[in-house]
């Protein structure tokens, strides 16, 4: 049997991907975060699924119930908030399941930085402008950063920055990207990403901190810091640009845009 970590997106219950509700309602076990993932997935589990909240446990336990299910004979749906990928603690389960000899498989979902840049309807990156985005946390209560990944040294590539975990902290976070950025630089905050509440402010690195403050956003949020944020005039991309020399033949639908021609070569 196996393990299935399941993204499950940044809060809207239909923002699960379809290979991840798909995978959800064959599970006959359930372990999800119920104080991120929405209650409303659990209602794609089959109907006498055996339901699992792991807000209350610690990594012995949820391992625990993994390996049960599994010799047991059950899959198991491994429900986390966003992407598995990023932030989410999927790689120290991984390894406690490889040492338990326990097949697992990823099934990904939407990033809560990707609900963030939707609902600003930006792109984070912009020709010309910033072609980078660093996707990265401030330590503070949490694990500690590794060296050479603080918000000093990152900030001096002048690429997008994308904090998560940081709301509470935006103070310390606006004083360590002034030096690099200036007070001028676009900065957004996206709490709830996707939800109902949502909650957008937009600003710049002069202002921000206030805005989050008298918001009272302390949790659940992303901090956009970058040029991209407010760009307007750039030049277009060269993707679509008409100077481009496009191929001909029976490859140029596939190429153009980025698939695979017939037969699975790349045209």
């Amino acid at each position: 049997m196996t393990v299935y970590f399941i993204g499950a997106g940044p809060g809207a219950a239909d923002l699960i991907t379809v290979r991840g509700a798909r995978t959800l309602a064959r599970c006959r076990v359930c372990l999800y975060a119920g104080s991120l993932v929405p209650r409303e997935l659990l209602a794609d589990c089959p109907a006498d699924a055996r339901l699992i909240d792991t807000a209350q446990l610690n990594l012995d336990q949820i391992v625990e119930q993994l390996v049960r299910a599994h010799e047991a004979g059950e899959d198991v749906a491994r429900l986390h908030s966003g992407d598995p990928s990023v932030f989410s603690a999927v790689a120290e389960q991984m390894r406690r399941l490889d040492a338990a000899g326990v097949p697992y498989e990823v099934v990904p979902g939407v990033p809560a930085f990707a609900a963030a840049a939707a609902a600003l309807n930006r792109e984070l990156t912009v020709p010309t402008v910033g072609q980078t985005v660093v996707l990265t946390r401030i330590a503070q209560q949490a694990t500690p950063m590794p060296d050479g990944e603080d918000l000093a040294t990152l900030g001096r590539s002048r690429a997008l920055l994308v904090l998560h975990l940081g709301a509470r902290y935006v103070d310390r976070i606006v004083d360590q990207l002034l030096p690099h950025y200036g007070p001028d630089c676009p900065a957004a905050v996206v709490a709830m990403a996707s939800r109902p509440d949502e909650l957008v402010l937009r600003g710049t690195l002069a202002d921000i901190a206030d805005q989050v403050k008298a918001a009272g956003v302390v949790r659940t949020a992303v901090i956009l810091v970058g040029r991209s944020l407010g760009a307007e005039q750039f030049r277009d991309s060269h993707l679509y640009s008409t100077a481009r020399t496009r191929p001909h033949g029976p490859c140029a639908a596939a190429a153009s845009s980025g698939g695979a021609a017939p037969g699975g070569s790349r045209g």
